[in-house]
């Protein structure tokens, strides 16, 4: 998302940008050459051309300083702004939401403005404004089938899942053939579990070559095989062909290898999926990550806690669903929701941008921690008020809403001083196998830590050191719902997970695969289902494969 510019972008220059040429460097374009020396609007529109071109060359520092020198002269250059946030988006969204919002105050009535807006606040998880602007977009250019399926996404991340299907249909009568559309639409019956309509879909843009890649991969986590599907030798087929791109590899390969897992063929799986790795590069510094923990650990300690004893806000509403990806938070979050007094808002990055704005999040440095230690009650109280407004958007009276981010773990500290009532469930699993789910499933963004085996057991040590620490300095808060006691005990344990959460027992907590409504998760069929135990031990399956994870893992791998 860096280069967000509208096709229609170069009209607003007068000085035009220059047809794309065979050029050096790996980009291949051509290296920007110095420009005349110019004034006033002209010399604007050719340091904004020049800007594209070396965003377009992913210099993005050297387009940003171009950018910022347009807007010392004239601070509300529109395109200038939006320019500069498609530069920050992945890198600080916060500041991008900030530039892209100006621009679009300057010039509301740009339909590519009010889109790309829209993506970022839906990328920060603030759906609401995500909907309007894509909305806006949509109302000012009724045929932009991206700004659609925009919307859609919009609609279903925030538990609006019927209200994104006539949007994607709208795009698919736009345009049958739009790469986004018929995959976007699969998708969403999916989250939907209308597992046959999706069906219909994957296959038909299969047979069309569009996101074939994609649609294979979707099209297996639909369901579970007993015996090989004949998607498998269509998968296998296509690697042998030699995908076009790194990420047609990976996704083929992930397919491949959910396929021979469920056939019971692990090492022909394995090493599919240690293949897909090979095609998603991720950098992760556990030494920084180590060391980040390190800092959170020395500056959350009882003192800190007891000074800022009746802080925050006394709502007992918030419940915190946190722990590693693929520990059961997902089964978790749909015990809890299928009781009639609570609700489920997904995985929330609210939280997490309170935490950012609060210099909390691993930059380390002399400012880290700082703006917690000088917290006063009244910011508290600031800080606990934006998040429930944001909580009560999804459900104004439910009596407790969850929030099922699962990386919330790492800032448990600040939740026990903004919310010193909320409850917070941490779901455990054996290490290995929560490891191992996270190494063959498809997750990305922040991730990193999934790149390679041993990457993975070492962060898992510093996820269990500060696990630790949370409970030693908040003794009786956080309730352990650990994975294999729920398989082994489904009432008794799901009764003691309602009892934490201060409500009477509903026999519909049972039934949790019947609740209706969308469900993002990676493994769609499986929530649907009732509790099973095939996936407890499931690393015994690879035991020969995966021995660097079990050696990062040391004390803590359950051998």
């Amino acid at each position: 998302m860096n280069n967000r510019l509208p096709p229609a972008w170069s009209r607003h220059l007068k000085v035009q940008i220059l047809p794309k040429k065979a050029g050096s460097m790996k980009t291949g374009l051509p290296t920007p050459s110095p420009m005349p020396k110019m004034s006033g609007a002209q010399d604007d529109d050719t340091l904004l051309r020049r800007a594209i071109e070396l965003q377009r060359a992913n210099r993005l520092p050297e387009a940003e300083e171009l950018c910022h020198r347009i807007l010392t002269r004239k601070p509300n250059h529109a395109l200038a702004l939006y320019v500069l946030g498609t530069i920050g988006l992945n890198f600080d969204d916060e500041l991008a939401l900030e530039y892209l919002s100006q621009a679009c105050s300057e010039m509301p009535g740009n339909p590519y403005f009010q889109f790309t807006l829209g993506e970022c606040y839906l990328k920060l998880g603030d759906y609401l404004p995500a909907i309007a602007h894509l909305q806006r977009a949509c109302e000012l250019k009724p045929d932009m089938v991206e700004a659609l399926c925009a919307l859609g996404r919009a609609y279903v991340d925030f538990d609006k899942g019927e209200m994104a299907l006539p949007v994607y249909q709208k795009a698919l009568e736009l345009n049958r053939d739009h790469p986004l559309v018929r995959i976007g639409l699969a998708r969403i019956l999916i989250d939907l579990g209308r597992m046959e309509e999706a069906t219909a879909y994957l296959e038909e843009t299969i047979a069309r070559r569009e996101n074939v890649s994609a649609a294979y991969m979707a099209l297996v986590n639909i369901r579970r095989f007993s015996t090989a599907p004949p998607e498998l030798d269509s998968i296998l087929t296509e690697l042998s062909n030699s995908p076009n791109s790194a990420d047609e590899a990976y996704n083929l390969h992930q397919a491949a290898g959910k396929v021979l897992n469920d056939l019971e063929r692990y090492d022909e799986a394995i090493e599919h999926y240690l293949k897909a790795k090979g095609f998603r590069a991720q950098t992760c510094d556990i030494e920084s990550y180590r060391r980040w923990v390190d800092s959170m650990i020395a500056l959350f300690d009882t003192e800190l806690l007891a000074t800022k004893a009746g802080y925050g806000d006394p709502s007992e509403v918030p419940v915190f669903v946190l722990g590693m990806p693929r520990s059961g938070t997902t089964l978790t979050e749909q015990i809890c929701s299928s009781h009639p007094d609570v609700h489920s808002a997904g995985e929330l990055t609210k939280l997490g941008r309170i935490a950012v704005s609060t210099n909390l999040k691993m930059e380390l440095g002399p400012a880290f921690g700082q703006m917690v230690k000088l917290m006063t009650a009244e910011r508290s109280q600031i800080f606990a008020e934006e998040y429930l407004s944001n909580l009560r958007i999804y459900s104004p009276l439910a009596s407790r809403i969850v929030d099922k981010m699962p990386h919330n773990f790492e800032i448990i500290g600040l939740i026990g001083i903004l919310f010193p009532n909320a409850r917070i469930v941490h779901c455990r699993r054996s290490p290995i196998d929560s490891c191992l789910s996270c190494f063959v499933s498809s997750l990305k963004g922040t991730h990193t830590y999934t790149s390679d085996l041993t990457t993975l057991g070492l962060y898992y040590r510093e996820y269990h050191r500060l696990m630790c620490h949370w409970k030693s300095i908040m003794p009786g808060r956080i309730f352990d719902n650990s994975y294999e006691d729920l398989i082994a005990d489904q009432e008794g344990q799901s009764r003691r997970l309602i009892n934490h959460l201060g409500l009477a027992w509903d026999n519909a907590c049972l039934r949790f695969f019947e609740k209706e409504g969308s469900v993002k998760t990676l493994s769609h069929w499986q929530v649907r289902q009732p509790i099973y135990s095939s996936s407890v031990k499931r690393w015994k399956n690879y035991e020969g494969k995966i021995q660097p994870l079990i050696e990062a893992l040391g004390d803590l791998a359950d051998v």
